[in-house]
C-alpha cells in the first residue's frame, strides 16, 4: 500500500526514536517499510544500513549503504559508513576506496583519515597505514583509536619509545582505560621494566569482558590477614597447560594455598584446594600473576619455585615436548608424567618443562620470538630454576644450512652427550 508524505516523515520518527533508544531491531522494522515505500531515498536507505551495522549483520546492510552511497554522492558519512561495512566483510581494498571518496568529500577529517589507516593495515601496506595515522594526529593529536593503532605497529618493529609514547598520550585523554593501561603494562613488561610495568599489568583484572577466573574472596593487596590467603592461576580451565604452567612458575615466595586440579595436586608438597572446595577460613586470594607486583619481585632476585614432591629415580631418556622431531638415535620420552624422571628434557613454555626444570631436571626451553614477559629479554641460564637454559627458536634457525631441526640438534649436542653418556 503507498504511504503519503505524512506517514512516511511519521514513519521516520519513529524509526529514528526507536534508534536513539537502542532499539535497532524495532528501526529496522519501519526503515524497511520506509524503504518500501520510497525505493530511491538515500537517506532511508543509508538510516537502514545503519540500523543493519548496529545489529552486527554486515552482510545485510552492504546492499542498502551500496546504494545510499550512490543516490548520496555528496554525502561523506555516506561513504564512511559503507567502508565500515566493508572492512567488517573483509574487502578492505573495496573500504579504501571509499574512505578515499570520503576524503575528498570532507578534506583534513581525522576519523576518516583513521578509518584510512585502518584499511590500508588490513591489506598489509603498514607504512601507508602509519602514515594515515600520522596525519589524523596531525588533524587531532589526541585522537585515541589512532594513537593506540600507531603504537601497536611501532612496538611491532621494535620502536619502544615511540609505541609509549603514543599510549601515554592516550591514557592522559582515557586515564581510567584498563585496556590501554594492559598494553603500556605489557610493552614495558615485554621489555624487563618490571619497576613500571607491573602495576600497570593488574589492570588485565579490570578489563571489562575479559575471560578470567576469580574465586569469592576479596581481592589481597598485600595487608596483612586474619585468615589463610588463597592463590589460584586465573585461567578457567584449571587443568590446562597455561594454568599448571602459572602454578609451577609462580607459585613461590609466599605462605599461602594453593588451588590447582589433580594433577598438579600429585607434585605440590603443600596445601592445596580444588578449585569448586568451600573457601571457609579463607581472608582473601590473589591471582598467580599478580604475586610480581604485590610481593615486589625482581628479575633477578626471585624465591626458589614451591616445593615438590621427590624426583622420580632418573633414567637416560630425554623428555621431548616440542613439535620438532628428536635427533636420531636418542630414546625420547614424550609422556608429560615422567618429565621428572628423565636426564635431560626439551621443550616449549608448557608445564612438563616446567615440572622437569622445578625438580632440578637439566632443562632447556626454546621460546618463541614473542615470549611471555615473565621470562624477561634476555636468553640463557634463567633465575626462575637453577637447572634451566633458555634459547630463543630463532638462535636454532639456520645452524650448518640445515633449517630449524638441524639448527636445533646443533645447538644441544653437547647437553644431549652429557645426559645419555
Amino acid at each position: 500500500m503507498a504511504l503519503s508524505d505524512l506517514q512516511v516523515q511519521t514513519l521516520a520518527r519513529e524509526a529514528m526514536q526507536r534508534a536513539s533508544t537502542g532499539d535497532f531491531a524495532s528501526a529496522e522494522r519501519l526503515l524497511m517499510q520506509l524503504v518500501e515505500a520510497r525505493p530511491q531515498s538515500g537517506q532511508a536507505l543509508h538510516l537502514l544500513g545503519q540500523a543493519r551495522l548496529k545489529l552486527g549483520r554486515f552482510a545485510d546492510a552492504r546492499a542498502p549503504l551500496e546504494r545510499a552511497a550512490m543516490l548520496l554522492p555528496r554525502e561523506a558519512s555516506a561513504q564512511v559508513n559503507l567502508a565500515g561495512c566493508l572492512a567488517a566483510l573483509g574487502e578492505h581494498e573495496a573500504a579504501l576506496a571509499a574512505l578515499d571518496r570520503a576524503a575528498l568529500l570532507k578534506p583534513d577529517d581525522a576519523a576518516i583519515e583513521h578509518n584510512r589507516g585502518r584499511a590500508l593495515q588490513g591489506l598489509g601496506r603498514l607504512e601507508e597505514a602509519e602514515r594515515a595515522y600520522d596525519t589524523a594526529l596531525a588533524i587531532d593529536h589526541r585522537l585515541m583509536p589512532s594513537l593506540v593503532a600507531r603504537a601497536d605497529l611501532l612496538a611491532a618493529r621494535g620502536e619502544w619509545a615511540g609505541a609509549l609514547a603514543d599510549l601515554d598520550m592516550a591514557l592522559t585523554n582515557r586515564p581510567d582505560n584498563a585496556a590501554l593501561k594492559l598494553k603500556r603494562g605489557e610493552l614495558l613488561l615485554g621489555q624487563g621494566d618490571w619497576l613500571r610495568g607491573l602495576a600497570d599489568y593488574e589492570a588485565r583484572l579490570d578489563v571489562p569482558g575479559a575471560q578470567r577466573y576469580a574465586p569469592a574472596l576479596p581481592r589481597w593487596q598485600g595487608e596483612p590477614l586474619s585468615g589463610r590467603l588463597l592463590v589460584y592461576p586465573e585461567q578457567a580451565d584449571i587443568e590446562g597447560d597455561a594454568a599448571r604452567r602459572d602454578t609451577l612458575m609462580l607459585a613461590r615466595g609466599i605462605d599461602a594455598t594453593i588451588e590447582c586440579g589433580e594433577t598438579l595436586a600429585r607434585w605440590l608438597d603443600g596445601p592445596t584446594i580444588r578449585r569448586g572446595a568451600p573457601l571457609d577460613g579463607f581472608a582473601a586470594a590473589a591471582p598467580l600473576r599478580s604475586l610480581p607486583y604485590l610481593l615486589n619481585w625482581d628479575l633477578h632476585q626471585l624465591s626458589p619455585p614451591l616445593k615438590l614432591r621427590a624426583r622420580p629415580d632418573v633414567r637416560p631418556a630425554i623428555g621431548w615436548f616440542i613439535a620438532q622431531s628428536p635427533p636420531a638415535g636418542v630414546e625420547v620420552e614424550r609422556d608429560p608424567a615422567r618429565a621428572g624422571s628423565c636426564a635431560l628434557v626439551v621443550g616449549g613454555d608448557s608445564w612438563p618443562v616446567h615440572l622437569a626444570a622445578a625438580l632440578g631436571v637439566p632443562t632447556v626451553m626454546i621460546l618463541p620470538a614473542k615470549a611471555d614477559w615473565l621470562w624477561g629479554p634476555r636468553r640463557g641460564p634463567s633465575p626462575w630454576y637453577a637447572t634451566l637454559d633458555l634459547l630463543a627458536e630463532d638462535d636454532t634457525i639456520g645452524l650448518e644450512g640445515g633449517g630449524l631441526e638441524a639448527g636445533l640438534a646443533a645447538r644441544l649436542a653437547g647437553r644431549l652427550d652429557a645426559a645419555t653418556s
